[in-house]
């Protein structure tokens, strides 16, 4: 194996730990299982020298005692192979069901900016499809392996107690075919890795065509989009046929190891045995410890490209793994936020994405507690961005963003997520109830405290409309419910944590009348008595705030009650506020 392989490996075990309690043991029973097989060829000569060819004429009892030790042995030697599979199953499956937790809530940890850089299909398979390669392999060609490299051990120390000429003869056949095998290694490594990356790719595809299944169908665009999926599956098709052709290549040294063994074996022995240096039995045993060692050779060749294809798996996950998380939780060294109500401080904030323009620049505000802002301005303006700041899930280039005199970085995320609650565009909903749903926010709650919320935001009379009221289901990513009716969830969702700071962004757009007026007077009722600060595209949401913080091209360029900020006509939020009539009209 290559120099990358070994490394990967000895990563993906220490990542693993799982893997190592009892291996010693697995090796053991190993060991025992082969030692049963070589008990054959070893019979095989003890019953023709001895009982058919023994001096005084065939010996029958001894012939007899010989396949029953024989039997005896194999018996040792499948329960000696069944308790050896069954440990690495085991094993191998509690290892990487941690090793694909470990990996999900890596994933989990990276900042909203890399995830957004990723293909999610991409993402979803360095835990799912490159950690399946890895079990698979494991549990079929790791099993393989290991006999292999036990079968191999005990039946070379056998052929050397046979006859050492012989066992030369045998090693300088397959001398060639190791040197081939270590020349394709490398080769097999970067195939593989191709192969790994292109799988991921067609996921990516494929996971995008189910999700914009509604678009793809409004444009009538199934027929690019199917190319599209065939060009992907087809790259993967190409990488496959030549992943597959240098393992054939690779297996096929093997092969021709194993003819020129059994080759010089039969010549050697033969020579050997007229000059009487070797017996009719020995030869015959060697010949069958020859075909004891061709087999794990043949095996190893062949789950070359399983192991490779394990390994490009195994270094796609430690990719992942290896990647730091740009917003860090403190943890067991942070901080938690002072009691009471929470105070905002942006101090000279600036922030850009990898690669691109300032989004904000030289934010310096401040905001009071209990006070209700609405952040305007047009799109592309950095209004999200102040909100993924303002919660932490980005962390700016150049200042600080400080929660009643605190830094966010030296807060603990379980302190943070417990009194800041943002409530996203879309109002995500997970694949459940709308019960379940809210209980994200606190899993105690019971059906008489979501009752009760219902009621206290006005929402009693929409819960009664739905089908099995708390129990109804609202379908992948909430999409049984219209989009205002996802948002109301979600807005009751963030009430029932009961934050200091409330974010909503955007939160009241993209909702017909009726459910905007529910939602205007659920949020009066949400944000009375906290900080709240919505990314606002509506009217309604900035002329029911205390201030209104307007920014344009990632700069705070107005700051005022909705009512004096109409004052000056040649203003950004006097065009906005233009703008926003004229939609009502």
């Amino acid at each position: 194996m290559s120099v990358g392989t070994y490394a990967t490996i000895k990563r993906g075990l220490a990542l693993s730990p799982e893997l190592r309690p009892g291996l010693g043991g697995t090796i053991a029973l190993a060991v025992v299982q082969m030692s049963g097989r070589v008990a054959v060829p070893i019979a095989v000569q003890q019953g023709i020298d001895h009982g058919i060819r023994g001096a005084g004429g065939p010996d029958l009892m001894f012939v007899t005692e010989v396949v029953a030790f024989t039997f005896v042995a194999l018996m040792i030697s499948t329960v000696a192979g069944y308790l050896m599979t069954r440990r690495l199953f085991t094993v191998s499956e509690t290892a990487l069901g941690a090793l694909r937790s470990r990996t999900f809530r890596h994933i989990h940890d990276l900042s909203m900016l890399h995830q957004q850089s990723e293909r999610r299909g991409t993402m979803v398979s360095r835990v799912t499809s490159d950690v399946d390669q890895i079990s698979l392999f494991l549990q079929t060609g790791g099993v393989q392996l290991l006999l292999a490299s036990g079968q191999l051990l005990v039946s070379t120390i056998v052929m050397f107690v046979y006859s050492w000429q012989l066992t030369i003869v045998v090693l300088l056949a397959f001398g060639p075919a190791v040197a081939v095998i270590r020349l394709f290694q490398k080769r097999l490594a970067a195939v593989y890795g191709a192969v790994r990356e292109r799988t991921g790719v067609m996921l990516g595809v494929i996971a995008e065509s189910v999700v914009g299944a509604v678009v793809i169908r409004a444009y009538g665009v199934a027929g690019r989009t199917g190319k599209r999926l065939d060009n992907s599956i087809e790259r993967l098709e190409v990488s496959q046929r030549k992943a597959m052709r240098t393992s054939v290549t690779s297996f096929s040294s093997g092969e021709i190891g194993a003819g020129l063994a059994l080759a010089g074996v039969v010549v050697v022995g033969v020579l050997i045995g007229v000059d009487g240096g070797l017996t009719v039995g020995r030869l015959t045993a060697f010949l069958f410890l020859v075909t004891l060692f061709i087999q794990p050779v043949q095996i190893a060749t062949d789950m070359l490209n399983e192991a490779q294809n394990a390994v490009a798996g195994w270094r796609r996950v430690l990719d992942v793994l290896d990647l730091e998380p740009d917003v860090k939780d403190p943890d067991d060294v942070g901080v938690d936020l002072r009691a009471g109500p929470l105070s905002v401080r942006f101090a000279d904030v600036s922030f850009r994405y990898p690669g691109g323009p300032i989004v904000l620049a030289d934010v310096d505000l401040e905001i009071q507690p209990r006070t209700k802002v609405a952040v305007v301005g047009e799109t592309g303006s950095g209004k999200t961005t102040f909100a993924k700041l303002l919660t932490r899930l980005m962390d700016p280039a150049e200042g600080e963003v400080l929660l009643s005199g605190t830094p966010l970085r030296n807060v603990r995320f379980s302190a943070l997520r417990s009194r800041v609650v943002m409530v996203p565009q879309d109002g995500f909903l997970f694949d459940a109830t709308i019960a379940e749903n809210i209980r994200f926010a606190d899993p105690t709650l019971t059906d008489g405290h979501l009752a009760t919320a219902f009621t206290e935001l006005g929402l009693a009379d929409w819960l009664a409309t739905l089908p099995n009221g708390l129990e109804t289901p609202v379908g992948e990513r909430g999409e049984a419910l219209s989009v205002g009716e996802r948002q109301l969830v979600a807005l009751v969702r963030a009430y029932v944590a009961d934050p200091d700071l409330l974010v909503l962004d955007e939160a009241t757009s993209a909702v017909d009348p009726a459910t905007e007026v529910r939602l205007q007077r659920a949020l009066d009722t949400v944000t009375r008595g906290r900080t709240t600060v919505a990314i606002a595209h509506r009217l309604s949401t900035a002329q029911a705030a205390d201030e209104v913080i307007v920014v344009d091209a990632g700069r705070v360029v107005q700051r005022g009650p909705h009512s004096e900020l109409i004052k000056n006509e040649d203003s950004i939020y006097a065009n906005l506020y233009a703008s926003w009539l004229e939609q009502t009209r």
